[in-house]
């Protein structure tokens, strides 16, 4: 898997998301991402020096049958890179869980590792990169490659997804095309990104229409200087949650 085409051609044998989910973090399509990912992972932050860190591509984390999905940006150096799963281990991940906990989408409001208890109810959290990249800025290219897996993860949803929360203008910019490679019909021009953004895609004769929202990312620049606050999330997912029928 070491190009756009290739990882195509390796998801669309993918039947289910536990098979994407094994196969996705044997990718080593991307030598940059490889290379840090693993880096971070021997070297590793004075602070969790003890942790054995996972160093591998991180996948999705949810039910197969989730009605909404929450889509970020990419696992952080020292945090999903070193749980092995989805926002966890970081404040950007402490934010987001509290957010969910308190509309009902989580069991719990923290997520510190795997095996700590942690339940999503109804829906599955992904993003449309899943190897921590440096200064967590992936390439173009690297963007690409990765879209294939984000792109069947969203095709094996299909038959019960209703609400997408994308966390960020990245992961909006690679969502859109990921959603068109999926089956869905996406809006010409692009629809542009913002908080509170509300996009419907029509259904076809396989989907039911698709309802986009848009929310600040829960990154740290954002919560620290309030241009996200924890109420603006919860709105957000709220309305998520009631067009869901969660």
């Amino acid at each position: 898997m070491g190009d756009p085409a290739s990882v195509l051609r390796h998801t669309a044998r993918c039947s289910s998301l536990d098979t994407l989910d094994r196969a996705l973090t044997g990718c080593r399509a991307c030598p940059r991402l490889v290379a840090w990912r693993e880096e971070v992972a021997s070297v590793k932050r004075a602070a969790f020096r003890d942790w054995v860190y996972w160093g591998r591509p991180v996948a999705g984390f949810g039910p197969a049958d989730a009605a909404m999905a929450v889509v970020g940006l990419a696992p952080a150096a020292h945090g999903a890179n070193r749980t092995g799963r989805m926002f966890t281990g970081d404040a950007t991940g402490d934010f987001l869980f509290t957010a969910l906990h308190t509309v009902g989408l989580a069991s719990q409001p923290t997520s510190t590792h795997v095996g700590d208890g942690l339940e999503l109810r109804g829906v599955r959290l992904t993003a449309p990169v899943h190897c921590a990249p440096p200064g967590n800025t992936p390439t173009a290219s690297e963007a690409e490659t990765c879209r294939g897996w984000l792109s069947a993860e969203l095709r094996l949803l299909s038959p019960r997804l209703r609400v997408v929360v994308v966390l960020g203008g990245f992961g909006w910019r690679m969502l859109l095309p990921a959603l068109d490679a999926a089956g869905w019909r996406t809006p010409r021009p692009r629809p542009v990104f913002g908080h509170g953004a509300h996009v419907v895609l029509p259904a076809t004769a396989d989907r039911e229409a698709l309802h986009l929202l848009g929310s600040y990312h829960p990154s740290r620049r954002n919560t620290f200087t309030g241009r996200l606050t924890l109420p603006m999330l919860v709105d957000v997912l709220r309305r998520a949650v009631a067009l869901a029928e969660l």
